[in-house]
């Protein structure tokens, strides 16, 4: 198939290995001016050296976009996600997944800004990020060009990746003799994922070592240490009572999660391509806010409200996981889970223990709890004779089923 006449294109760009290679084989086979775009988003890592390792490769000072998301990120991505309790086939918290969307929009704006007619990223063809990127290029921009080199180039290993950098003169850093390659990794302000090497056979147990950011539980103080996060309106505003922004929260969280070996996961996981996939995550201040937000719930959420609510969640999970953060279904769901959120409000306090994080204790100006109601000592305000009426009219239709059996 022919290539398509592109004049400008806005990459994804890390300045690893995988997108240098991209820019250069965009440049190389589009001919096209290319534009690079790097997001910080609390990966932990300095985003600096891409804007240098840009120019090494000719990109124009005026093209280099170095952007820091995190509040941004934080504040309408991953508390949004939040208030829905969202978990993917009971595990996975969606890391990578809800960053996604962010990335999809700023390349859009620098597109916009820029003049540029075409989009790129580095996700190959056989994982999720390619779905969630271009469904969030397509709904912002219908209009533009989309380019996937993975889906297109002969490049598909690691060998020739390199030997296509030595060939082109771009530099790398190479791995040291003996050192086994690395994990394919994504990290941000929530979660690092792992995937590759020895995970790729499930029956395997991950090596410690490849745990970077969480002690391992068996080695997390002895001693249990105490936490309270406060919320508004169903997103955490504080911790410890100290107010905080929505970065700085998770950064926190981060801190006391990885302290205490909390929020590691190991799933095989069902990718929206089609097949099985195997990955380890670590999400410590997430697992922790997922627990404190569902404790806050608990008093101030009113029964069918939160039933229906973990009933959409699944749903709700699918649509970010598959990269449908863009569509009107997820924000139909979006407005009935911020709905419910009004009332959400209070502190909760939690016990963070060798990998466990431990609800001890919430409270809230909103409460639904009513100890007046529910103590098992004597009370004036209700009458349990009620519950016999109560009991018959719901046993009504199992009554009448069974004369009819008899």
């Amino acid at each position: 198939m022919a290539k398509r006449e592109i004049k400008k294109a806005v990459l994804a760009y890390s300045g690893g290995l995988d997108t240098s290679i991209i820019l250069k084989w965009l440049q190389d086979e589009y001919n096209c001016e290319v534009v690079t775009f790097t997001a910080d988003l609390g990966q932990g890592e300095e985003v600096e050296p891409a804007r240098q390792k840009a120019l090494a490769m000719g990109i124009k000072p005026e093209n280099i976009f170095i952007l820091d998301l995190r509040e941004e990120f934080v504040k309408d991505f991953v508390f949004p996600m939040f208030r829905a309790n969202t978990i993917y086939e009971g595990e996975y918290l969606l890391g990578t997944s809800i960053a996604r969307p962010l990335i999809s929009k700023k390349q859009i704006e620098i597109a916009a800004k820029t003049g540029a007619d075409a989009v790129s990223h580095g996700a190959t063809g056989k994982g999720n990020d390619q779905v969630r990127f271009e469904l969030g290029y397509l709904a912002l921009n219908s209009d533009i060009a989309v380019i996937a080199p993975w889906r297109e180039w002969d490049l598909n290993s690691r060998e020739k990746l390199l030997a296509y950098a030595e060939q082109h003169g771009i530099n790398i850093e190479k791995k040291k003799q003996g050192q086994a390659s690395p994990y394919s990794m994504d990290a941000n302000l929530l979660h690092i994922s792992y995937e590759g090497l020895v995970l790729e056979d499930p029956s395997k147990e991950p090596e410690e070592a490849m745990w970077l950011w969480t002690v391992n539980p068996e080695d997390a103080p002895d001693e249990a240490e105490y936490i309270s996060i406060e919320y508004k309106n169903g997103d955490p505003i504080a911790i410890n009572g100290e107010a905080m922004s929505p970065a700085t929260i998770l950064k926190t969280l981060n801190e006391y999660g990885n302290k205490h070996g909390i929020g590691r996961i190991d799933i095989v996981e069902n990718r929206y391509v089609g097949m099985k996939a195997r990955g380890c995550y670590e999400t410590p201040g997430g697992t922790i806010m997922l627990k404190a937000h569902r404790a806050i719930e608990s008093i101030t959420l009113d029964r069918e409200a939160a039933h229906l609510k973990d009933e959409m969640m699944p749903r709700y999970a699918s649509l970010i996981y598959n990269g449908y953060w863009w569509s009107p279904e997820r924000e139909m769901l979006q407005a009935a889970i911020d709905k419910t959120q009004e009332h959400v409000e209070g502190t909760v306090r939690l016990k963070l223990y060798k990998g466990n994080v431990m609800v001890v204790g919430r409270q809230s100006v909103k409460s639904l709890f009513s100890e007046a109601h529910s103590t098992f000592e004597e009370d004036e305000v209700y009458d349990q004779s009620d519950a016999e009426g109560f009991i018959k009219l719901n046993a009504l239709r199992f009554i009448i089923a069974g004369k009819n059996r008899k």
